[in-house]
């Protein structure tokens, strides 16, 4: 028996009704995912938020939220964060947050890649010139519309840098506001932010529409977003967030090891240990444990130092002082190699890091201290090497020299001749010539030696004479 048209209706409608329900609940149960991102955008941090994402998108996460409080960070690193922000299924927002915290510089590029922006009260962003996240170069010269007198007769390589920082400028520019344009945000801003390094607190960037809304807490921006649709890499998306589960994903032993051998600090001590470890091992072979751990110290400081935009000018000074102290341990110039070494760890010190990034420079404290102790082990090294050539000889043939004996043995008795024989000196036989008569049994200072040859000159006058 077939059943009725009104019945195969009721049965579509329940069908209906059950599959929206199952969606709803699978929506639901979707979990939101919170990674922290702190202190500066570096290589640990964009390694930090890439496998974040990735991990978002395993365990089948509906939103990660990026809680972002940054000044700034490193252009590449930064990059490479959006890259992975555009290219992930799952919806990012970020959240500026807790109150107090800011999103300046890389922040405020990362923040308008986001698909929601949101910031908590007390918060604010901005200052995205180029300088500050990490691209190097000048601030490019003011024009003629700045209020600023051009230079009569500026240098070829003035013109260079400038040229130099407006491309800069003109590249962050046109990046940011092509993330304003694809997420529709206020586009002008954007690039006001780049070219005036300008700033803004939570609620005006809301009015100007620059972000998206401000949120209180992070239950308060899961309430707000519930219900909105985003367009993901994988199509539309609708957040069901009201409910949902948080979870946090914490930074790794990887990423915090990162984080450490990525500082610019660490790596340059790290390296100078290295070295310093290695000339201990060479100086006195056989300890093994000072050379292992030299190399170790050397290649933990070369990896950090790749992932960073090093000036090689700068690490090439710093292996050339650091070489010139190896030389002084092994080839003592009284100080000579030493000190022009440290001068050339100075100065590479200084140069080592290609940015102005917050929280990737070498501190001077630390570079002072660093010149401090290699002038201490230079001086040191230098002590004892005049010590060394002050100290007489204790060993060797040469020690003979200046003490006195007996002629044993004369071959040629002629006292106006230069006469050979043989001596007791130091309790031992020695052939002996000098430049004048001698007797058995006078007694005779060496002067010199040639071979198995003493020179001698009798002594007897001065006994005479004293």
């Amino acid at each position: 028996m077939r059943p009725s048209l009104r019945m195969r209706r009721w049965i579509g409608w329940l069908a209906a009704v059950i599959a929206a329900a199952w969606t709803s609940l699978a929506v639901a149960a979707a979990p939101v995912v919170v990674l922290p991102v702190t202190g500066a955008i570096g290589p640990a941090s964009a390694a930090y938020v890439i496998r974040g994402l990735q991990q978002a998108r395993d365990q089948g996460a509906q939103l990660v939220v990026l809680q972002m409080d940054t000044p700034g960070g490193l252009d590449a690193s930064m990059r490479q964060i959006i890259q992975a922000i555009l290219a992930s299924p799952v919806p990012v927002a970020g959240y500026v947050a807790p109150g107090g915290a800011r999103a300046a510089s890389a922040g405020t590029y990362i923040l308008y890649a986001c698909h929601v922006a949101a910031m908590a009260p007390a918060t604010n962003l901005g200052a995205a010139s180029p300088v500050a996240i990490g691209m190097g170069g000048h601030a490019p010269s003011p024009g003629p519309g700045d209020g600023a007198k051009p230079a009569s007769a500026p240098a070829a390589s003035s013109s260079n840098e400038d040229t130099l920082a407006r491309k800069q400028m003109h590249d962050a520019a046109a990046y940011i506001r092509g993330l304003a344009q694809l997420r529709g945000r206020n586009a002008e801003w954007a690039e006001r932010a780049v070219r005036e390094a300008v700033s803004l607190d939570a609620p005006e960037a809301a009015n100007q529409h620059v972000i998206d809304l401000v949120a209180a807490s992070l239950p308060d921006l899961l309430k707000q977003v519930d219900g909105r649709a985003v367009r993901t890499s994988a199509g539309m998306v609708t957040l069901h967030t009201t409910d949902a589960t948080i979870v946090t994903l914490e930074p790794d032993w990887r990423n915090h090891f990162l984080g450490v051998i990525t500082d610019p600090s660490l790596a340059l001590l790290l390296l100078t240990v290295g070295v310093y470890a290695l000339i201990f091992e060479f100086s006195t072979p056989g300890m093994v444990v000072p050379g292992i751990l030299g190399a170790v110290c050397i290649v933990v400081a070369l990896y950090g130092l790749q992932m960073l935009p090093i000036n090689y000018a700068g690490l090439a000074l710093i292996a050339l002082g650091l070489g010139c102290m190896v030389a002084e341990a092994f080839l003592p110039t009284f100080g000579a190699l030493g000190v022009g070494g440290i001068v050339a760890f100075v100065l590479g010190a200084v140069m080592l890091i290609d940015t102005q990034t917050p929280g990737f420079g070498v501190p001077l404290p630390l570079i002072i201290g660093l010149a401090f102790v290699s002038l201490t082990v230079v001086l040191a090294i230098s002590s004892l090497a005049v010590r060394a050539r002050r100290r007489p000889i204790v060993s060797g043939g040469d020690t003979l020299i200046g003490m006195t004996g007996e002629v044993l043995d004369v071959d040629t008795p002629d006292a106006d001749a230069d006469s050979d024989g043989w001596a007791r000196i130091h309790g031992e036989r020695w052939r002996v010539r000098c430049e004048g008569g001698i007797a058995r049994g006078d007694q005779v200072r060496v002067i010199a030696r040639h071979g198995l040859t003493l020179m001698v000159e009798p002594v007897a006058p001065l006994a005479a004479s004293s």
